[in-house]
């Protein structure tokens, strides 16, 4: 996961420049940010119903040829559409999807108890990448050029794919359903009282809510640095050390998640969230931004492998793949829509003042939604 996330991350960082050498606005300079999180979500109920079918390992080595040759076509682009289109086909539904939401189901499938932390430990090699990545691709951005740069990138990922598939050959055992934690009474039949496809729903808007609003200073912060005078330098090292604190995150919600249940660390995840997006409104010094990039890190790490538990805690195992693979997808729409919403907000507006606020405003409908979910299993 960390090797097969690093687009995620990469993209950020070299959004200026591309700009420039470009010469497109804010929001185009976003677009192949957006198609490959459009593309990501979508490979990963594709390749979640294949995993469920085969195993990973074949659709990991799909991945590693996918992924590199994404990044070097996308190094070679002579315009903005044939950069996006490299990102959202290759990188994204073929390449890094098989890297997130297959892998965490895959993990849920093999472990009964302490499901949470082992889960919060496979994705957090999702943070781990974000961690990583940056400040490497800024370094080389600034000393060989961003082409030069993606060209390197898609040889190291295809060839440690290619090293790591093998590992991944067994699959997991055959499970009872999963018990869920202290408040809620689960039914494979009917998760929340409702139906499985009412429910799965329900999960998909939470999952676009919550990560529009992330998607705002994850996506933006190297060019929100960049605006305030600080330099993109300093937005790489806040945005890996936003990733770094979101390790820690994932790993603290993993253990939380294994006592209180998968729903009752969304919906805490959610208010964390919240706060964090406000602390951005009225503070913008450089020492300020670094505190609070770290605690949107340690706030909202959580949240997207609560989606993999409670699908787990919910609904049948052998649905397990498909259905996180479907919500997984909704949240890589959050994250593409709000990366595209909040540089389109910026173009209108000259600031992300308002883009701050509109994730505030999507952060509070994800919160709305996790709320009305666990009164329903208070009352189913």
């Amino acid at each position: 996961m960390t090797v097969g996330n690093g687009a995620m991350w990469v993209i950020p960082v070299v959004l200026p420049v591309v700009q420039k050498d470009f010469g497109v606005g804010r929001a185009e300079a976003a677009l192949p940010y957006t198609l490959m999180m459009l593309g990501f979500g979508l490979g990963g109920i594709i390749m979640g119903r294949l995993a469920d079918r085969f195993g990973l390992f074949v659709p990991l080595i799909l991945a590693a040829f996918a992924t590199g040759s994404g990044f070097m076509l996308a190094g070679m682009s002579t315009g903005i559409l044939g950069f996006a289109l490299a990102h959202g086909l290759l990188i994204g539904l073929l390449g890094s999807s098989v890297t997130f939401a297959p892998l965490m189901a895959d993990t849920a499938m093999w472990f009964a108890r302490r499901r949470g932390i082992a889960v919060a430990v496979c994705a957090s090699g999702n943070y781990l990448a974000g961690t990583i990545w940056p400040p490497i691709v800024q370094h080389f951005v600034e000393t060989a050029g961003w082409r030069s740069t993606y060209l390197g990138v898609g040889a190291v990922c295809c060839l440690s794919m290619l090293l790591l598939a093998p590992l991944m050959r067994r699959r997991p055992p055959v499970q009872p359903p999963a018990m869920v934690k202290p408040g809620a009474r689960p039914s494979t039949d009917r998760p929340f009282g409702l139906s499985p496809n009412t429910a799965t729903l329900a999960l998909c808007l939470a999952g676009v809510a919550c990560c529009v609003a992330m998607a705002m200073p994850q996506v933006h912060i190297v060019a929100y640095c960049t605006d305030l005078g600080y330099g993109a330098a300093r937005g790489a090292e806040m945005l890996s050390l936003m990733l770094a604190c979101g390790i820690v995150s994932r790993l603290v919600s993993g253990l939380i998640c294994d006592r209180i249940g998968g729903l009752r660390t969304l919906l805490l995840g959610s208010v964390l969230q919240g706060v964090a997006l406000l602390l951005f409104l009225p503070f913008d010094g450089l020492v300020s931004l670094y505190v609070i990039a770290a605690l949107f890190g340690l706030f909202q790490g959580g949240i997207v492998p609560a989606y993999a538990i409670i699908v787990r805690e919910y609904f049948p195992a052998a649905q397990t793949g498909v259905r996180v693979g479907t919500v997984i997808m909704f949240t890589m729409v959050g994250m593409a829509l709000g990366g595209w919403m909040s540089g389109k907000v910026f173009d209108l507006t000259g600031s992300y003042h308002a883009a701050f606020l509109n994730g505030v405003a999507w952060n509070l409908l994800n919160l709305t939604i996790a709320v009305f979910l666990l009164r329903r299993t208070r009352s189913a």
